[in-house]
């Protein structure tokens, strides 16, 4: 395995592939040095001479600029760097040529054909609450329900999607829960949807019910606790209901342009944009030259490199809805008069990430090289095939809920740290390193720590990562669903009553 590597040309910096003792030899080219202090894994190095404000160059872009000289083979990082980001700025449309080589392989998964043409990799039954207040007795319902109906085949499993909102809230906050709920109401992953409400809730079924329009009434229904003697019973009979429309749901073959998926990073390492994160890069470009559609989202983790987005739109309209989901988001952050660019966690830190840029230059290589289509609004669904930006927050869960309401069917999620969590669709864990992939195999459903293996072909590992995920679209659990691990988390900004 290799001990370091440049990642560019033009880089300042190189990465230890392992944690080196002080004192150990360090190489950089054909030279090594003897390192005067302990380097983890994933950490920065100098390669020459480094002076006080010059740029400190990673994926051959600066990362910020050293607050003090840096001596050829000392460890850089949050001690000596500084981050060059600013405010919100004007930016320039710069159009990228793209072309994708990638042949058509005719590739298919098994999945469900939906009536309104839409595609779902699992075939649940999901009780979404309209206000939290009926999170509890929705756990019942699901109870009696599987007791009553002894198999709930070919239900493949039943989901409370639990949330804390739907009351108590205004404006934005309002709209988004709303939003959110009946983008889940209308998710293909969805065989069937009992939408259960309290009855004095702002979110009222009766608006739902309006804004969702026209829907199968076989496949979703309502019931409103306090107009009815016992809610359990009516939402039980609704479900036994459901049960039965779906009797003769089958998967079947589908074409993998029908994918939809998602790609987010948590818990990132320094070797997030030297492993996992290229890997769903090249995947992304992979299914969008096969005609399927990739979405990309945690905006705060795209400062610092969001012109390397921007000039890869495919139009002049596209590229300025780039520019304003950046700098609506820097808007956002100045508006609750918070730092704009203190991003990198804890964990980040620990991993070897210095500053924005340098998690953002690794974060966005999951969107590979592909032309950007559209961008997204929160809650809002996806309407082009191919690459497309969603506006939501780094933070793991909402940005994954913000992902399967978009309509991804599955969520690529890469991870240096290592994670539990599951959102309500399928959510897989990639991880950057072999070492927490070795430790966690109960939380990691894929090794990409792999490619920095010896002899390891990385086109061989892109092929692996296409047949497992055509694999789990056609129904192969991850380790997040055996556990049981579904949750949803929606975006709040404002005031609650």
């Amino acid at each position: 395995m290799k001990e370091t590597i440049v990642i560019h040309s033009s880089d300042n910096v190189a990465v230890a592939l392992r944690s080196f003792e002080a004192g150990e030899p360090f190489s950089i080219g054909q030279e090594k040095i003897n390192l005067e202090q302990e380097v983890p894994r994933g950490h920065k190095i100098a390669t020459r001479n480094i002076q006080k404000g010059e740029h400190i160059i990673k994926y051959g872009y600066p990362i910020g600029h050293a607050t003090e000289d840096i001596a050829k083979g000392t460890v850089v990082h949050t001690h000596n760097v500084k981050t060059n980001l600013q405010d919100i700025i004007n930016y320039n449309y710069d159009k990228k040529d793209i072309s994708l080589n990638y042949p058509q392989r005719n590739l298919t998964f098994k999945g469900y054909r939906r009536s309104n043409g839409e595609v779902g990799i699992r075939n649940e039954l999901w009780i979404i609450p309209s206000v939290g207040c009926v999170n509890g007795i929705a756990d019942m319902i699901i109870r009696e329900f599987e007791q009553r109906v002894g198999s709930i085949a070919p239900f493949e499993s039943t989901l409370v999607l639990k949330h804390n909102f739907g009351c108590s809230q205004l404006g934005d906050d309002h709209e988004n829960t709303r939003t959110i709920l009946l983008d889940a109401v209308n998710h293909p992953n969805a065989a069937a949807v009992l939408v259960l409400g309290l009855g004095c809730e702002n979110n009222t079924i009766e608006q739902m019910k309006q804004e969702l329009g026209d829907y199968d009434t076989s496949r979703v229904k309502f019931v409103v606790s306090q107009q009815v003697d016992d809610e359990v019973e009516a939402s039980v009979e609704a479900l036994v209901a459901l049960h039965e429309a779906v009797r003769n749901d089958r998967r079947e073959d589908i074409p993998i342009s029908e994918l939809r998926i998602g790609l987010k990073c948590g818990g990132s390492d320094g070797l997030s944009g030297i492993t996992a994160n290229p890997l769903l890069g090249r995947f992304s470009d992979f299914l969008v030259s096969q005609g399927g559609t990739t979405v990309l989202t945690e905006v705060p983790e795209m400062f610092g490199a969001e012109t390397i987005l921007m000039n890869r739109a495919q139009d002049e309209e596209t590229f300025g809805k780039i520019v304003s989901l950046i700098n609506d988001f820097k808007q956002y952050f100045i508006d609750y008069n918070q730092p704009i660019y203190e991003n990198p966690s804890p964990g980040n830190k620990a991993g070897g990430i210095t500053t924005l840029e340098d998690k953002s230059l690794g974060c966005t290589q999951k969107a590979g090289s592909a032309e950007i289509v559209d961008v997204l609004k929160y809650g809002e669904r996806l309407k082009k095939r191919g690459l497309n930006l969603l506006s939501a927050p780094g933070n793991d869960l909402v940005a994954c809920t913000a992902l399967a309401s978009a309509g991804c069917q599955l969520v690529l999620f890469t991870t240096g740290r290592g994670t539990p969590f599951g959102s309500f669709v399928p959510t897989m864990k990639i991880s950057t390193n072999s070492a927490i992939y070795e430790q966690k195999k109960h939380w990691i459903d894929f090794n990409a720590g792999q490619i920095l293996e010896d002899g390891v072909d990385e086109d061989a590992v892109l092929e692996e990562f296409i047949q497992y995920i055509i694999a789990v679209a056609s129904g192969k659990q991850l380790n997040h669903e055996r556990m049981n691990f579904k949750e949803m988390a929606i975006f709040k900004t404002g005031v609650t009553l």
